[in-house]
């Protein structure tokens, strides 16, 4: 499963693991992804998404209705 937010596009970013001798190593910091269904009254159908808490947030606020419009309309299947 991808790392990526179906919700807002968020992937992992990447860095540097910094020592206490501040010596440097690569390092992936991941989203916090989640698998959610939400029931989607216009599909008459649960789906599942991957999003991030902060697509939970999203979702909260916009709707489930209108973020699911949104993905359809961006060619993504659901």
């Amino acid at each position: 499963m991808a790392a990526v937010c179906q919700v807002t596009g968020a992937g992992p970013g990447f860095g540097n693991t910094i020592s206490h001798s501040h010596r440097r190593n690569r390092r992936r910091f991941d989203v916090n992804i989640q698998k959610k269904t939400y029931y989607v009254p216009s599909l008459k159908r649960n789906v599942t998404l991957t999003v991030s808490a902060k697509g939970m947030k999203v979702i909260d606020a916009r709707g489930i209705e209108s973020v699911v419009a949104s993905i359809i309309a961006r060619g993504e299947k659901i």
